[in-house]
């Protein structure tokens, strides 16, 4: 009966200490997700413009993006997602933009003054994300792969490639790019570390030819066998940024929708409808 008594209180004692766990953890949660909300809201009109198609507070928490973590940005541009995570992973955190390597510019055929600036930007990377509000004292930088510190391997809790696996792909067979960089997001990440992916969606029974990145568009399929084949597993799938709308032909490239609106003017209204592209979102980690 002893026995009995003694093994109940433990029992009943487990139960509360997963209780308060549990608590706190939901409490924890419940805090992240209203400071991304805020700092979300916080944007311009312009920005939050685009949040019905790119649902950045679903798919940050989809990849479970956190306050104090250290989080790879690939292709950040003009820094549409740095302005939400900068402030997000916090001082705690770290945020690092990480852009073509610059032997990938000349394949585009950019003139050496456009090649410039675009190591530029990615020199100016640190700036950018301390004239962010919220973001003026989080750890920052700006590489090109190939010139990540070596300091930094193993480091990285994410590693975030929001539209920007196309080109990587487009230049595989010339340059190995897609293979070079996926080697290096692997040897950033810690282990478990995740990769979240967001990017343009082709169907699936495009000519390969048409499909390999140069229209913007990549297969589903063929994203999950390269980054498997890379290291990474997948772990889940959403349809958060998908767009049925956007079924794209075989003369068709991802530009010709906003917001670039690349295509000619009596077709801008029928692109302005469809809206942005569909995108596939899958959430992989670090083998």
């Amino acid at each position: 009966m002893f026995t009995r008594k003694i093994f109940h209180m433990f029992s009943i004692t487990a139960l509360v200490l997963t209780a308060a766990s549990w608590t706190v953890t939901a409490s924890a949660d419940a805090e992240a997700s209203a400071k991304l909300s805020s700092i979300i809201a916080a944007r311009s009109d312009e920005q939050k413009a685009r949040d019905v198609f790119r649902n950045p507070q679903q798919t940050l928490e989809f990849f479970g993006i956190e306050p104090g973590m250290k989080v790879g940005e690939v292709l950040p541009g003009g820094g549409w997602y740095t302005q939400i995570l900068a402030p997000y992973v916090g001082e705690e955190g770290a945020i690092y933009g990480i852009n073509y390597a610059h032997t990938m510019f000349p394949l585009f055929g950019m003139s050496e003054e456009r090649i410039q600036a675009m190591i530029e930007r990615t020199a100016k990377f640190e700036g950018m994300v301390a004239g962010f509000p919220g973001a003026e004292s989080v750890t920052a930088g700006g590489y090109a792969f190939g010139q990540v510190p070596e300091e930094l391997n193993g480091t990285l809790d994410a590693v975030l490639i929001i539209r920007g696996l196309h080109n990587l792909h487009r230049f595989e067979e010339k340059a190995g790019s897609l293979t070079n960089a996926l080697a290096e997001v692997n040897a950033l990440l810690k282990d478990g570390g995740v990769v979240g992916v967001v990017q343009h969606k082709s169907p699936e029974d495009a000519e390969d030819s048409w499909a390999q990145g140069q229209n913007g568009y990549l297969k589903q399929t063929n994203v999950i066998t390269f980054m498997e084949k890379a290291g990474f597993e997948l772990v889940a799938e959403s349809d958060m940024n998908a767009n049925p709308k956007d079924v794209p032909g075989p003369k068709d490239y991802v530009w010709r929708l906003p917001p670039s609106l690349n295509t000619a003017d009596e077709n801008k209204e029928a692109m302005k409808a469809i809206g942005e592209s569909n995108r596939m979102t899958l959430k992989f980690v670090k083998k």
